[in-house]
């Protein structure tokens, strides 16, 4: 099964990072945040990647055209650039990237990779979002209900504490509460939705998915574990913190 990731934005509320690099390869503990998220699914068996560029997306490219490289050790001769590798942290993946277009909507970029998903089940999430979901509980899900999409609701992190008060006293304090559910991304789609996709102009979250609720076609997995997006240099400050802790919540790889 494929897992298309949504990589294409310009990333505009991270600006700091984001005017030199798109936000996926903004890195998290010396890693883009898109190699974390690769993990994720790869740690679950799914390991085949559908990569939607857009904005700085030669970046992209060539992070992963020189990734062997990248994380092997090697001796290099120098008169005739030959080298040779004495360890290699390797992976399985196997990675398309694709120019989606630098102002294309998150549907239109789903749209264009039509022809490399085929008439199968795939998935899809955002390129800026980690959490410990079960990729394969999530596609079991899916799989369980027969409609033509699942999203995974998770609970919004609060940027607040919560004071419950009784008169004047506080009675109770929550230092992070988290109520009510929103989309996560870490989406399962039937290949019928691509006919809800009309053009590049067209934004998943809205009538594509709006119109899956309507027709009782799009199910909730819900995910009560970490999940944290990363919109701003708060939120990256927090993953790595996160990480730097050494048992970062999202790694479910070893």
């Amino acid at each position: 099964m494929k897992t298309i990731i949504l990589a294409g934005g310009l990333g505009t509320r991270l600006a700091e990072e984001t005017d030199l690099r798109p936000k996926p390869m903004v890195e998290i503990g010396g890693h883009p945040i898109l190699w974390h998220i690769m993990n994720i699914y790869a740690s679950h068996g799914f390991e085949d990647f559908l990569v939607a560029c857009g904005y700085k997306g030669e970046i992209i490219k060539e992070y992963f055209a020189n990734f062997f490289i990248h994380n092997s050790d090697f001796f290099i001769e120098q008169c005739d650039g030959s080298r040779e590798i004495v360890s290699n942290q390797s992976v399985n993946w196997r990675t398309g990237l694709i120019d989606t277009g630098r102002e294309t909507m998150t549907g239109g970029r789903i749209l264009r990779l039509k022809e490399w998903v085929g008439n199968e089940t795939f998935m899809v999430t955002y390129g800026d979002g980690l959490g410990n979901i079960n990729i394969k509980k999530l596609v079991e899900f899916h799989r369980s209900h027969g409609k033509a999409a699942t999203v995974t609701a998770v609970h919004p992190p609060s940027r607040f504490g919560a004071m419950h008060l009784t008169e004047d006293k506080v009675s109770e304090f929550s230092e992070k509460p988290q109520e009510g559910w929103i989309n996560g991304g870490f989406f399962v789609f039937e290949p019928s939705v691509f006919d809800l996709l009309t053009d590049d102009s067209t934004v998943l979250e809205t009538e594509p998915l709006e119109t899956l609720a309507t027709n009782n076609e799009l199910m909730a997995y819900r995910h009560n574990g970490f999940w944290q997006p990363m919109d701003t240099l708060r939120e990256k400050q927090i993953l790595e913190s996160l990480w730097a802790d050494k048992t970062p919540p999202w790694k479910t790889w070893t």
